[in-house]
């Protein structure tokens, strides 16, 4: 049977000794209230966030035990309006009218004093979504202290801390929850508080808005040799250890990033080509991998959950790119038949579970868009495992996979399911599925992992999905079904994925910043995440010589300049992209407005 991953997190309690410093978070900093031999009596806080779509949401509750050790608990709340509790993680839910009361399960019945929990579970409403405004715990009301606690307290110390000093609870997704050291976490995303690239959020802070956003954590793409040590004149601002260092000193317990210098990289595009040649493994080995590998095994990082996203749009590449068919390129065909996608992709795998049970790789799997049709999506999940077993471990190497990686295929297509038909003909056979077999990433990212571990893969594997930038919300958005009886006409005034086609991936007019990071979203998935960071170009509208502006004389793409006309990659389609944007990685600040405009959920 296939392990869901429906925001179970791993609860690590911890006791409290008779006499010790119990420590409570207040509005004002942290004060340390020195007790004596008797136990706290009852007390908890409940942390409730809601994340609404149309008529549905997902609900995220943190229920933090502030008094004495429990063995179960019962949490209860009223809704203020019609919303209805419906599959619920973590404790069993029923509701009666407004009255939702959710009891613990199993594995999570016993919390310490001080110990922290995570519940959840989908939802329907109609009108508004008002966060509920009291819970209690076992009876107890939940205000974040403690009810008649016991003895009084004989000496209060108050450190000087900034109530700044708290973050944001944007920057830390899901309730934070300690896991053992040395553990490796099913889903490192529960319970950890997500590093924030402070290099972009100042980029994004700076923009009218942008501090709406400004404090999300985003990847770190590690794109070139030079990236691990930021060496001046690179263009990199911070070094992978920079990097580490600051996700310390945030107390973040989990980073993010990008594993993107592969041989011959990105085959089927200009605007990324990397920077080793096509039979350069060696180089990829020895001065890429392995330094970074080097790094993340440092024991000085053992308390980060270190996320490697491990090399974008190439096994992918080599399914759709590297054969006969319209796209195809003959860089593609190149890399299929000398091997270093693989071999590279086998090595790193190897090198980075090896640096340590901290580490966690996650392997591109491109988007629906790419492997969603039949010719593509078994043969891709076949090609990953085989390349998987080359590492040394094997699958074990391989926590899950990530999809939309830097793009933008819309999370849910709620008005044009694979299901739907027009007249009697299913919406497959429209132009702008042209015969897939998903129309979103959501039911996209779904199928392929059972794919996968049909295909070798443990059942355990998650799934990452990059939301960065396919909300497509704004005054273009669909808020209901066509009415038309044309399939095509259908189809394009239905869906909300707006690009002029599904092959479309650089700067594209009209995105908008799609869901939230979020751990354990939906069943299989073990996180939506930002890992292109927004505002980042994705390639340069037109060629921009080696210099100030191009350090690394990065490539043009046409498929990034918007009087291109396209090409089989993307049915001869006009190619959507935004005019005047950089190379690929530097500020596009009107893409990063567009972005904050366009945003869904709305900010």
């Amino acid at each position: 049977m296939n392990r869901l991953k429906q925001g179970v997190g791993r609860l690590r309690s911890h006791r409290i000794l008779a006499a010790a410093a119990a420590v409570a978070v207040v509005s004002g900093g942290i004060s340390l209230v020195s007790i004596g031999t008797a136990a706290a009596a009852p007390g908890c806080s409940v942390a409730y966030a809601a994340n609404s779509w149309d008529s549905g949401f997902t609900a995220s509750i943190d229920i933090t035990n502030s008094g004495d050790p429990i063995t179960s608990w019962a949490l209860e709340f009223d809704y203020a309006g019609n919303q209805v509790g419906g599959s619920a993680w973590g404790g069993t839910l029923t509701q009666t009218g407004k009255h939702v009361k959710i009891v613990n399960s199993a594995w999570n019945g016993s919390l310490a004093a001080g110990a922290s929990t995570n519940v959840g579970f989908n939802g329907t409403y109609s009108g508004t979504n008002a966060k509920p405004t009291s819970f209690t715990l076992n009876g107890t009301a939940c205000n974040g202290g403690t009810t008649n606690p016991t003895p009084t307290p004989t000496n209060t110390v108050s450190p000087t801390v900034s109530p700044t000093a708290t973050v944001s609870p944007t920057v830390n997704p899901t309730p934070t929850t300690t896991a053992q050291p040395g553990a490796h976490l099913d889903n490192p995303y529960v319970g950890a508080k997500w590093y924030v690239n402070s290099d972009w959020s100042a980029k994004a802070a700076a923009e009218p808005g942008g501090s709406a956003v400004s404090n999300q954590p985003t990847g770190v793409w590690l794109d070139s040799i030079a990236s691990i040590t930021a060496p001046s004149g690179s263009g990199y601002a911070t070094s992978l250890r920079g990097h580490l260092d600051r996700a310390l000193a945030q107390g973040a317990t989990l980073a993010q990033f990008v594993i993107y210098d592969l041989p011959g990289r990105d085959c089927a595009a200009l605007a990324s080509n990397g920077e080793l040649g096509p039979t350069e493994i060696g180089r990829y080995k020895t001065e890429y991998i392995d330094p970074i590998a080097a790094i993340e095994a440092d024991p000085k990082y053992a308390s980060i959950r270190i996320v490697n996203i491990v090399e974008i749009d190439s096994l992918p590449n080599l399914v759709t790119n590297a054969g006969s068919a319209a796209g195809a390129t003959e860089a593609c065909r190149t890399m299929l038949a000398n091997g270093n996608y693989s071999t590279g992709i086998a090595y790193a795998l190897s090198k980075l579970h090896a640096a340590g049970t901290n580490n966690y790789n996650y392997i591109d799997a491109a988007h629906h868009g790419w492997l969603g049709w039949d010719s593509n999506f078994a043969p891709a999940a076949t090609m990953f495992a085989d390349t998987a077993k080359k590492a040394t471990g094997g699958v074990n190497t391989v926590d899950g996979f990530i999809t939309n990686t830097a793009n933008y295929s819309a999370l849910n297509e709620p008005f044009v399911k694979i299901s739907t038909t027009v007249n009697g003909t299913s919406v497959r056979q429209s132009k702008w599925v042209d015969w897939n077999q998903y129309t979103d990433e959501l039911t996209f990212a779904q199928g392929f992992r059972n794919q996968l571990i049909s295909a070798g893969f443990n059942s355990n594997i998650g799934m990452l999905i990059d939301t960065s930038r396919n909300g497509w919300g704004g005054s273009a958005r669909p808020t209901a079904a066509s009415t038309s009886t044309d399939l095509n006409t259908y189809v394009d005034a239905s869906r909300i994925d707006r690009r002029i086609h599904a092959g479309n991936w650089c700067n594209q007019s009209g995105a908008g910043l799609g869901e939230r990071p979020k751990a354990a979203p939906a069943s299989g998935i073990d996180a939506y995440t930002w890992i292109k960071p927004p505002g980042e170009s994705d390639g340069s509208s037109s060629l921009v010589p080696t210099g100030a502006d191009n350090p690394g004389g990065k490539g043009f793409d046409r498929m990034c300049d918007p009087t291109y006309t396209g090409n089989g990659r993307n049915g001869n389609s006009l190619s959507g992209a935004l005019p005047n944007a950089p190379v690929s990685g530097a500020w596009f600040s009107a893409q990063f407005r567009q972005l904050l405009a366009n945003a869904y959920p709305a900010l």
